[in-house]
């Protein structure tokens, strides 16, 4: 785990930063030494992460990212506060309630590729701009995929789809990052314990049909792994992380 004096001066944006596994980031982040800038669409939850930050380590801007506008406005508002970039970790998602895909409105589907998708698009256009420009060059970018961007669930295919986009996303950013010295990286997340999966302890639907209860695990060890992550050296990259419950069923059959 990184420590301060490594962490010195290095800058983070977080997406999604107010809660869930965007806020175990941010404080994972913000406790290492970062200065963190935590977006997302709630002003008052973005700003009681920061508030658990000494004072001017972290910044809440609130941000819609499904408007690239407002992606470039949270960029120019961390480099005007901190001066740089050095990480984004491109958090931000939505899912849907399970429905079967044939009574999926159009206007839901194209807002979860509005967030998952195009959001993402728009963070890693905005964290290019900026990190090929500063000096020293350079950054990281740490997409969060899912398990979703490897299995379906029944019933999932607008996360699923963008979420196996995010995927193309990662490696083609990784591939284009080489000449600007940014890695990006993604985290693949099985059942942390956040508001959206807090229904896996009550039973989910799985591939059978049946109704299972599904293991969890607590979202602070997805911010170690983001922490973890993000502490490499420039010259080294996690392409791809898979972190999750250890007894989740996605390994063989369940």
């Amino acid at each position: 785990m990184a420590t301060n004096q490594a962490a010195a001066g290095k800058v983070a944006i977080v997406t999604g930063g107010g809660s869930g596994i965007g806020k175990a980031a941010a404080l994972a982040l913000l406790g290492a030494g970062w200065r963190v800038a935590v977006a997302g669409r709630r002003a008052d939850v973005l700003q009681q992460v920061a508030e658990q930050a000494p004072k001017g380590q972290a910044l809440a801007v609130p941000t819609d990212i499904t408007d690239p506008a407002s992606v470039e406005a949270l960029f120019a508002a961390t480099v005007k506060a901190f001066g740089r970039v050095d990480l984004l970790f491109n958090n931000a998602g939505i899912g849907l309630p399970a429905a079967p895909l044939e009574d999926m409105a159009v206007a839901d589907w194209k807002r979860v590729v509005d967030t998952n998708l195009n959001g993402v698009f728009y963070g890693i256009q905005n964290a290019f701009r900026v990190m090929k420009a500063q000096q020293p060059m350079g950054g990281r970018i740490i997409n969060n995929g899912s398990i979703s961007a490897y299995a379906p669930r029944p019933h999932s295919i607008a996360y699923t789809a963008t979420k196996h986009a995010v995927s193309g996303l990662t490696k083609t950013a990784s591939l284009d990052g080489r000449r600007y010295n940014i890695a990006v990286g993604q985290i693949d997340i099985g059942n942390a314990m956040t508001d959206l999966a807090a229904r896996m302890a009550k039973g989910v639907p799985q591939a059978n049909g049946e109704i299972a209860v599904e293991p969890l695990m607590d979202a602070k060890i997805v911010g170690d792994s983001i922490l973890y992550m993000a502490s490499l050296p420039l010259e080294a990259n996690v392409l791809f992380h898979t972190v999750m419950a250890t007894k989740m069923p996605f390994v063989g059959r369940g």
